[in-house]
């Protein structure tokens, strides 16, 4: 429970700065919430004064102090217009901290590592999200406007009963509160495990339908359709018991306070109804009594609610907190320095990695990249050629050893100033659910029309561009699945063009275009390439042959390094390569090493 106490404090107390970016507005929406307040508790006591004089009146109704009853309805319309100008005032500050955390929260995922995100489930990722900052409204709406307001009212009222009244009411009242608020905060706390597993369950089955859509072309290649089905379906199954016990202890906890309530109602009323038949209080303070009574209790009975609302607030926001929670692996140094003049030398000294410390990938591998030099790394699977890449964007850490870019250590440098400098089109081009237009300028935003329409020509994209219905505002689907493989590549390929760097990274970059667009596009790279650094990491070996500088890896080391004729007279790992895919090609396949 203490643990509980903790996380929550926590949690309310992180959201203080974010509060007092809109403290005027805040302490403007708490004014008139006291106002309104104010002006509820004065209704019972104008009440009980104009039923006071309609019972001493001898003449008629109308005869009731005229002013009084202006009063009445003048008081209830303030509380009624001070409340909806406190909503008012506040939805500004409620909307703005929840922009701002979610923005902080987006911000923060994309600074956590590569190694996170392949391990994330984005389905569940995404419900905690909407969770956590829906659940931020919710606290900030309840506990200030409810909980608060009704602590006050509570406060206020059993001052007027102790002042006015017998000390009994204040007694009753004050004995029915705490018994509700020990019963309320025991069965909340007891009922929460249910309310967790629950919202645990309800991220996995998220979590099963956004896997199966966004992978819905392999689903269907396997006729999985059902089994994906089924899946959600028991997930749902397991999210609808757990819901249904929470549903239960609920409608417990609801009747315990109401049963609460109403024995402290009863008991106030034959108090009431008691000092009235002996003279001690008027037929208007009875009717003050119950007024106060109604206003008390009837917020009193939602305050159990409201808890309850607020621990499951709270239950949703742990999680979301526990995204914020996550270290990013890699952080830039507080001295990162922002290289502004760039020539494209790269620098492998001796670099030790591995993505777990108990399977090490990288042994000891050292190379050098002159500016405007064009380098290949050619070897079977898990060589570790994907890995070299990684490592040069700053996506991970190495062990030992150092990765130089410019002659400054990548580790020394700001992560943004490191990517600035790097271009890459990747084997598996992944794109936005937007138009190709926008896509492309996604590699430099600030692009004018025509540097993108010089890049997207530089691709040979551009004629497949005109000869689509919408031209350059065609969709290109989630992830890019309306583009074909090599269309994708294009694109991915003017995006780097655009982006201008001093290295360009192509990790087998022509794997999806056939035989006569694979030959264009070499075209287009080597002649970007002649202006940049550019590192290839290839599959197809004759798409590699005119590099200045071929390396060869196998289990993590580089075994050969040289220029493809110098390879090839060697006779070695590389020939060898060479060979078999020539043998291959002869037979009409396509051998990809690796």
């Amino acid at each position: 429970m203490n643990e509980e106490r903790s996380k929550a404090w926590k949690m309310m107390t992180s959201l203080i700065p974010f509060v007092l970016e809109y403290k005027w507005r805040a302490t403007l929406a708490v004014l008139m919430l006291l106002a309104a307040k104010g002006a509820t508790v004065a209704v019972p006591l104008v009440l009980k004064q104009i039923v006071d004089a309609l019972d001493k009146a001898n003449g008629p109704v109308l005869a009731a102090p005229i002013g009084l009853v202006l009063a009445y309805g003048a008081l209830r319309a303030a509380s009624s217009l001070f409340r909806e100008l406190q909503t008012f005032i506040f939805a500004r500050v409620r909307l703005g901290i929840m922009r701002s955390v979610s923005v902080r929260l987006l911000r923060h995922l994309h600074a956590l590592s590569l190694r996170f995100h392949l391990d994330r489930k984005t389905g569940s990722i995404t419900r905690d999200i909407d969770r956590g900052t829906s659940s931020i409204s919710t606290m900030l709406n309840y506990l200030l406007f409810n909980i608060v307001p009704t602590i006050l009212e509570v406060v206020m009222v059993s001052s007027i009963l102790l002042a006015q009244y017998n000390w009994r009411y204040t007694l009753v009242i004050a004995v029915t509160f705490g018994f509700y608020v020990v019963f309320t905060l025991w069965v909340t706390s007891w009922r929460m495990k249910y309310r967790k597993v629950s919202n645990e369950l309800d991220s996995k089955a998220s979590s099963f339908a956004i896997d199966s859509l966004l992978n819905f072309e392999t689903v269907k290649y396997f006729g999985n359709e059902k089994f994906e089905i089924d899946r959600y379906d028991a997930a749902l199954k397991d999210y609808e018991d757990a819901s249904i016990k929470s549903q239960g202890s609920l409608s417990f906890l609801n009747e315990g306070q109401s049963i609460a309530i109403s024995i402290g109602v009863t008991v106030i009323m034959v108090l009431a109804a008691q000092d009235v038949a002996e003279g001690k209080m008027s037929i208007g303070d009875l009717v003050a009594v119950n007024a106060f009574l109604l206003q008390l209790f009837m917020p009193l009975g939602f305050l159990g609610t409201v808890y309850t609302i607020l621990k499951n607030a709270f239950t949703d926001m742990e999680r979301m907190f526990a995204l914020l929670g996550q270290v990013p692996e890699i952080q830039d140094k507080d001295e990162a320095v922002h290289l502004k003049q760039r020539t494209g030398h790269v620098r492998f000294e001796n670099v030790v990695f591995g993505y777990d410390k108990e399977r090490e990938i990288l042994h000891g591998v050292s190379f050098e990249i002159l500016p405007g030099q064009k380098v290949a790394i050619v070897g079977p699977s898990g060589s570790g050629k994907s890995t070299v890449a990684r490592l040069l964007f700053r996506f991970y850490d190495v062990w030992d050893g150092r990765v130089e870019l410019d002659g400054v250590d990548v580790r020394d440098q700001a992560q943004l100033s490191v990517r600035d400098a790097i271009g890459i089109v990747p084997q598996d081009t992944v794109l936005f659910n937007e138009t190709i237009l926008y896509n492309i300028s996604y590699g430099r935003l600030d692009a004018s029309r025509d540097e993108i329409e010089t890049a997207a020509r530089l691709a040979h994209l551009e004629s497949f561009i005109e000869g689509l219905p919408n031209g350059w505002d065609t969709m290109v689907g989630e992830r890019g699945l309306k583009l074909s493989g090599g269309e994708k590549q294009r694109v991915a390929i003017a995006r780097a063009i655009l982006k201008n760097p001093s290295v360009l990274v192509f990790d087998e970059a022509t794997s999806s275009l056939d035989s006569a667009s694979e030959q264009a596009i070499l075209g287009a790279m080597r002649e970007v390439a002649k202006r940049h650094t550019s590192l290839t990491i290839a599959h197809r070996l004759s798409t590699i042959v005119d590099s200045d500088i071929i390396l060869v890896m196998r289990e993590g080391e580089i075994v050969e390094r040289g220029s493809h004729r110098e390879l090839l007279d060697a006779k070695g790992a590389y020939w060898q390569l060479w060979t078999l895919q020539q043998a291959e090609d002869e037979k009409g396949e396509i051998v990809q090493v690796g």
